[in-house]
C-alpha cells in the first residue's frame, strides 16, 4: 500500500499535543455518557488497553513523537480517500451531496458531541457533531495485543468509522436508534450487529475504489481481513476470557465483519451492502 506522498485532508483536528487534557476525567461515568448517546459504535478493548496512553493524561501540553507524526498524517491521507470515493459514489448511486466528516486524533481521554470519551472505547463515530475520534495508540494495540498490523488494517478502521458517517447521511443511522429504542435487548443489539457489518462493507468498498490510488495489494487485504478478525464479538470475548454468546454480539463475529468486507471490496458498491435487507427489515 502507498500512502505518502498522497493529499491529505483538511477535515482533521490533532488534539494529541493537548495530552489528553480538556476531558475532565472522562472514566467510567463518561463511557456510560456516551453509551447512553444511543449512537456511540465504538469497542470496548479496556482488557486489551491497560496501560496504554496512561503517560498521556496529565493534561500538560506534550510534543508528538516522529512515529505520532507519521500516524496523523497516515490518518490524514486516508481520511482524504474517503472523502473522493464515498463523495462520488454518494452523488452517481445515491444522488445526494455527500458531506465530509471531520476526524479527532486525541490520546487517552478528550470530550465529543456524544460526551465524554476513552482510548478504552476504541475509535468511534458521533453524529451529533459528524466526527470521529481515534486514538491512534489503538493500531498499537491492534499489532501488539490483536495481532493485526499494516497499513490497511489501520485504514480499514479509519473507512469502518466514516462508513458510519455514510450512514448517517444517508438517515439510516436515526432510523436504526429510533428502531432499537423500541426493541428488546437481543433485538437491539442484532440490529447494532448489521449496522457495524454495513460499516464493514463500505470500507471494503472503499477499498476497491481506492486499489489503483493506493496501490493496494492482495497481501494488504489480508491485512484488513486480519482487522476484521481481530475486532469480532466472538475475538474480544475471548481475549477477555468471557464466553461466547452470540445473542450478545454487538458489532458481528469474526466471520462476519471478513464477510461483509469482502462483499464491498469484490463489488466496489455501495449497493452491495444493504445489510438490513438481507436481514429480512
Amino acid at each position: 500500500m502507498e500512502w505518502r506522498g498522497k493529499r491529505g485532508s483538511r477535515n482533521v483536528e490533532d488534539r494529541r499535543r493537548m495530552g489528553g487534557a480538556g476531558a475532565g476525567g472522562v472514566g467510567i461515568v463518561g463511557m456510560l455518557a456516551v453509551l447512553a448517546f444511543g449512537y456511540f459504535f465504538g469497542i470496548d478493548i479496556s482488557p486489551l488497553v491497560s496501560g496504554v496512553s496512561q503517560s498521556q493524561q496529565s493534561g500538560e501540553p506534550r510534543e508528538l513523537t516522529a512515529a505520532e507524526q507519521e500516524m496523523g498524517d497516515f490518518a490524514s491521507v486516508i481520511l482524504a480517500e474517503t472523502e473522493d470515493v464515498f463523495g462520488q459514489v454518494a452523488s452517481e448511486e445515491a444522488g445526494i451531496r455527500y458531506s465530509d466528516p471531520q476526524m479527532v486524533l486525541y490520546s487517552g481521554v478528550t470530550q465529543s458531541g456524544c460526551g465524554g470519551a476513552s482510548s478504552q472505547m476504541g475509535p468511534f463515530y458521533c453524529p451529533a457533531d459528524q466526527k470521529i475520534y481515534l486514538d491512534t495508540d489503538f493500531f498499537t494495540v491492534m499489532e501488539q495485543r490483536m495481532g493485526a498490523g499494516g497499513d490497511l488494517a489501520a485504514a480499514y478502521v479509519i473507512a469502518h468509522e466514516v462508513g458510519h458517517h455514510v450512514q448517517n447521511e444517508f438517515g439510516i443511522l436515526p432510523q436504526v436508534t429510533q428502531m432499537r429504542q423500541q426493541a428488546s435487548e437481543r433485538d437491539s443489539n442484532f440490529l447494532s450487529v448489521l449496522t457495524e457489518l454495513q460499516a464493514d462493507c463500505f470500507a471494503g468498498m472503499w477499498a476497491r475504489n481506492s486499489t489503483q490510488d493506493l496501490a493496494i495489494t492482495r497481501e494488504d487485504i489480508g491485512e484488513a481481513m486480519n482487522a476484521a478478525a481481530a475486532v469480532g464479538d466472538d475475538a474480544l470475548m475471548q481475549s477477555a476470557g468471557r464466553a461466547v454468546v452470540p445473542d450478545a454480539f454487538t458489532h458481528g463475529s469474526s466471520e462476519d465483519r471478513q464477510e461483509w468486507f469482502m462483499r464491498g471490496y469484490e463489488s466496489g458498491s455501495l449497493s452491495a451492502c444493504n445489510t438490513f435487507k438481507e436481514a429480512g427489515l
